[in-house]
This record gives structure tokens, sequence and C-alpha cells, in this order.
């Protein structure tokens, strides 16, 4: 999978680093349907390492990566105890990984109110940018920020070009309906959080990044409304860019029953029409990129009321074939749907993240590469996963698209 598109080539490995690569070279006969795509870079994982390393932990969730082709991830500084919102914190989380981790590992900063002093020393210190939620997070280690924290924030980053990461939903759009008390009914909890919540923060944010000329990245996209308004703000201008997950690309609100919480995120998992408009945006470039959201927790915290279950998906193990399985069949679009996953799961990630040597398939990049079938189906068994609990919404649903190796900087990672 060049960048291109997929052709017969021989990639030569140097160092940890792509040599050369040769274009049209000879392939031996008996050539399987295995594609060698670069590495996926996954830039929205939650470790939760250390604090919380029974909900996951870098051992685990890098193995997961692995096993799915996902060659780096960018850690977020939430729900780690402490939360990466100093100096002091990235270390704590870096002594933590080490000799854990079987894929490479970056980290963004946090900014919560009250530590704008402490964004420079993060950047030098090493981080790839910051996040911030504008609603309560979930955990009381990582608050929420106000317009006036942003102000704050906004100009250091501008000035150290590094973008800030929003969870986009506007505190005053969330509603509480009185039935909510009593009724973990999934329409219900999906009334709490409307469109309109993301739609008018992201409003917010892309009026603040004109102001300061922040790069301003809005993370889990999850609406038509939301995407509506990203490619405002770029026809605007605006140095905007957005993601969105691969639940948001698989399943709806029809797919849900009362009680399976393992679909609970937020902002939640929306009708039909949003999903619809969310392939849209990624094909007409709304949409910049694709990464998991991989959040998990110990399976006691999914009670089965939406209304008190923790919200998060488990996902990073099976988002390249997730993605692959609802692309594939858009036979409308002229790319192969390998090159456009790798333009959404690898090089946008990377850009994101100002990761120069990752994300393609080139000389001098790093040797970060996945060998899979984008055509071969399997289920998923829950009990197989790499992850450290098991529960996932996947669980029994057919994909298509089988990681069979991995490799970072060269080495094998992983072997089906």
């Amino acid at each position: 999978m060049l960048p291109d598109g997929v052709r017969p080539a021989e990639i030569r490995i140097e160092d940890g680093k792509i040599a050369r690569v040769d274009v049209d070279a000879w392939l031996p006969s008996g050539t399987t349907n295995l594609v060698i795509s670069p590495g996926i870079v996954d830039t929205h994982v939650h470790v939760n390492e250390p604090g919380r390393t029974d909900w996951e932990g870098f051992q685990t969730a890098t193995r997961a990566a692995a096993a799915g082709g996902v060659t780096t991830i960018v850690d977020m500084p939430l729900n780690s105890i402490p939360a990466t919102t100093t100096v002091a914190a990235l270390e704590a989380k870096r002594a933590a990984a080490r000799g854990k981790c079987r894929v490479n590992v970056e980290y963004w900063g946090g900014v919560v109110p009250g530590n704008a002093s402490e964004l420079e020393p993060l950047i030098d210190a090493g981080v790839r940018g910051f996040k911030c939620f504008l609603v309560p997070s979930g955990v009381d280690e990582f608050q929420h920020v106000e317009e006036k924290d942003l102000r704050e924030a906004m100009p250091i980053l501008s000035r150290r070009n590094v973008p800030l990461l929003v969870h986009a939903e506007n505190p005053q759009s969330l509603i509480t309906p009185h039935s909510a008390i009593l009724n973990p009914q999934y329409s219900v909890y999906l009334a709490t959080r409307p469109p309109r919540a993301e739609a008018s923060a992201i409003r917010m944010m892309a009026r603040l990044s004109r102001e300061f000329g922040t790069h301003v990245h809005i993370v889990h996209v999850a609406s038509a409304e939301a995407a509506d308004a990203v490619a405002r703000a770029k026809a605007d201008g605006v140095r905007i860019t957005a993601e969105t997950c691969p639940h948001y690309l698989t399943f709806t609100a029809d797919d849900i029953r009362d009680d399976a919480t393992e679909f609970k995120c937020a902002p939640p998992i929306r009708e039909a029409r949003h999903r619809a408009a969310l392939w849209t945006a990624l094909h007409n470039g709304t949409l910049d990129l694709i990464a998991t959201d991989h959040s998990p927790s110990p399976p006691a915290m999914k009670t089965r009321d939406f209304m008190t279950a923790w919200g998060g998906i488990s996902s990073i193990e099976l988002s390249l074939a997730a993605v692959n399985s609802q692309a594939s069949t858009l036979k409308s679009h002229v790319e192969s749907s390998e090159l456009r996953l790798a333009r959404w799961m690898s090089d946008g990630p990377a850009k994101l993240a100002k990761l120069s040597s990752k994300g393609r398939i080139a000389e001098g990049y790093d040797a970060d590469l996945v060998v899979w079938d984008p055509d071969e189906t399997w289920t998923v068994d829950p009990a197989q996963l790499q992850q450290r609990h098991k529960l996932t919404p996947y669980a029994g649903r057919t994909l298509r698209g089988r990681v069979h190796e991995t490799y970072v900087g060269g080495e094998r990672v992983f072997t089906l």
C-alpha cells in the first residue's frame, strides 16, 4: 500500500527505516491476497496507567494495538492518576510504560483550569499537543474548561504550534429528562446529548481558533450537525481538523438494546442518518482521520443502566477490520478502500501528532508496517482479544479484513 495506491513492490529496511521501495518488483508465483500497509497511528487511546491500570495498562493496550495493526498510539492525559497535566505526571506515566510497550507510544498533555503555566514545560518535555473537555470528563482529576480557561491556554499553544484536541459538547445543550432518573432506555440516554451540543461547541471553538490562530482538532465527531459545523469552519478558513471513530461508522442507535451498555460512549452512537453523514464527511475531506477513542473500564462499571454506566468503547484491536468492513462496501468511490484507510488511519493521524516519519510506506519513513488480508472475514470472539477486559460491542460480529503480522521499526511484534 503505497501513497498512490496498491501495487507490487519490494520494501528494503535498514536500521528500522525504509531504505528503499522498489515499485513493480518481481513477485514469486503463488502470491497471496495479503497487503502491506503503513502501520496504523491511533491518536486517541486511553491507557489509564498509572492509577487505573486495572482498567487497561500499557502492557495490554499495546499488545492489543499490535494485534490490530496499530504501530503507534498517542495516549490521552486521562484517565490515569495523576492526569498528564504537569511534567511530573508525564514522567510518572513514562516510568509506568517503561519495558511494557510493544508499539510506539506518544503522549498528549491536558488543559485543565489553572494549569496554563504547565503547558510550555509539557511541550518542552515532548507532548504532541493537548486535550481538553468542555463538559465533565467523568473523572475528578481532569476538570473541564470554560472559555476563560481556553483564553489563557490557546495563545500559548498557538505560539508553540501544537494542536488543542477538544471534546466538543456544549454543557448548556445537554439535557437530563425527568424520565431518565428511572428509565435506563438507550433512547432516553441518547436524548440527553443531542447533536446541537456538538455543533454549538464546535462553533465556539472555531470562533476562538480564528481569534488566536490555534490549531483546534475536534475529537470523536458523532453527528451530521457536528460534521456540518466543521465543514463551515473549514470553508471560513479556520485552522480546524476533526476525527470520527469506528463505532460511529459501524453502528446505529437501532443496533443497541436497552441493556447493552457496552455501546455507551459520549457523544452517543446516533441514528442511521448520522452514520451516513460521517462517511460522506470522510470522503469529502471534512473529517481528516479516524481514531478509536479506546476507553476501557472493568466490566462492573458497565452497569445495565445507561444513565450510570461508564461511557467508553474498547476497540483498538478491531479498528482496521471494523472500518474496512464498512468502507469496502462503498463501491461508488474511485480510490481503493486500502488507500482511503491508509490516509484516514495512518497518514492523517501522524500529521495531527506531527510524527513526520510515520504513516506512509516511503523512503526515510519508519518501518512500521501491517500485513493484512482486506478480504478475509472472521467473527469477533471476545475471549481471543488482547485487551485487558473483553467486553466489546463488536462481540459476535463478522468483520472483513484480518491482520496477519505487525512490524514496528522492522521488528515483528505480532503474528496471527
